[in-house]
């Protein structure tokens, strides 16, 4: 019997930041499947509908950050 290859894929809460009509929004504690191995994250179709819900507006954020831009 062979050693069962280590999960690559873990359950994760992650930081989502989208650019949207030139405002940085961010969403902090995102369920999200991680793959270890790329740092690819993968959101489940419930997941992104409520992102997509937060990023309208229809709610006040919790806190707001001020966010420094550099050019490269």
């Amino acid at each position: 019997m062979s050693n069962p290859m280590p999960e690559i894929i873990k359950d994760c809460k992650v930081t989502y930041t989208v650019e949207k009509d030139g405002k940085f929004f961010v969403v902090e504690n995102v369920p999200a499947r991680v793959n270890q191995e790329t740092g690819e994250q993968l959101f489940s179709p419930k997941t992104v509908e409520k992102i997509q819900e937060l990023l309208r507006g229809d709610q006040t954020p919790y806190r707001t950050m001020e966010t420094p831009v550099y050019q490269f």
